[in-house]
């Protein structure tokens, strides 16, 4: 019987402080974000520069990136939800920087008995420096010639707007109960450059489209800013460390941080939003700063992927 592989796609995150550099590194190579001279020599010359510094954050938050945990939960969710249709449905996971690589799963693929594959980006909202990434390293690695379906986003989806709102409630309930009607909703989005933009990069209107959706069924005050910026270049503002800092300003006393980007808890929640911003937030008077958990283990979020992935069964 032919089968269907359902592939989710991730930016992947080291397993071991040992994995920090070689992930850096497969980071640094990727020719979608990065146009360097020399990439590959100059790749190795700045993980190898960068590790120790990123390797004492992955210390402060255990050791390792939770998104692989994650990642393996949605796909064995998901998996579990599409066989309840058909059971000849794979679910394969695709990381774009670290295990389970690219290389590996397109190369399963290929030895498998399969008449279609379903690329799902595990990204809502399309961007060339995820999705665009993570499909570009498929066409240059899988040799098949299997149909293969590309879903590029999914930012208004209903069940995945759903999955956010349950995730702010719950995050909510954590806030003094007398302080709950003052909350003040912080969506921080992972940065791009502006120069993306300006060259037709979808990803900074879905991420607005998205907050607009969420919105729909709410009346907290909210606002959006990014985080995770590098490098010299400009990038999408206001910065997520500035936003606290005006809030304050503003006489805001109750914040509660939304990882907008994300569907699964890794390095830049847990140590960017959840440690670095909070101290942040407590140098200026921020007296209740909470971080939204990820999206991670939510049944409606894996009911949102059943739902994209459904027309192409």
């Amino acid at each position: 019987m032919k089968k269907t592989a359902v592939v989710l796609l991730n930016l992947g995150g080291p397993d071991s402080l040992d994995a920090v550099q070689p992930f850096l590194e497969n980071l640094f190579n990727d020719p979608d974000i990065f146009k360097l001279p020399f990439q590959k020599s100059l790749a190795r010359y700045l993980s190898k520069k960068r590790a120790p510094k990123i390797e004492k954050q992955y210390e402060k938050i255990g050791g390792k990136s939770p998104i692989g945990m994650w990642t393996e939960k949605q796909r064995q969710m998901l998996e579990t939800t599409l066989r309840t249709d058909n059971p000849n449905i794979d679910v394969l996971v695709a990381m774009r920087y670290w295990k389970p690589l690219t290389s590996e799963t397109a190369q399963k693929i290929e030895n498998g008995n399969y008449s279609k594959i379903i690329l799902l980006p595990l990204y809502p909202h399309y961007s060339i420096s995820t999705t665009g990434s993570s499909f570009n390293e498929w066409r240059r690695l899988y040799k098949g010639s299997v149909n293969t379906v590309f879903i590029d986003s999914y930012f208004d989806n209903p069940l995945y707007i759903k999955a956010i709102n349950e995730k702010i409630d719950k995050a909510l309930l954590k806030f003094p109960e007398e302080k709950m009607k003052n909350v003040h909703l912080v969506f921080s989005a992972h940065g791009t450059p502006v120069s993306y933009v300006k060259k037709g990069d979808p990803y900074s209107g879905h991420i607005k489209q998205t907050i607009s959706a969420v919105m729909e069924s709410r009346n907290e005050n909210h606002s959006l800013c990014f985080q995770s910026k590098v490098g010299p270049a400009k990038w999408l503002e206001p910065s997520t460390d500035n936003m606290i800092k005006e809030l304050a300003s503003k006489g805001e006393k109750n914040l509660l941080i939304i990882p907008i980007s994300f569907v699964s808890d890794h390095i830049e929640t847990q140590y960017e939003l959840c440690i670095l911003y909070k101290k942040t937030a407590d140098e200026v008077g921020i007296e209740n700063y909470i971080v939204m958990e990820g999206l991670n283990d939510s049944q409606t979020f894996v009911n949102a992927l059943y739902d994209v992935t459904k027309p192409y069964l």
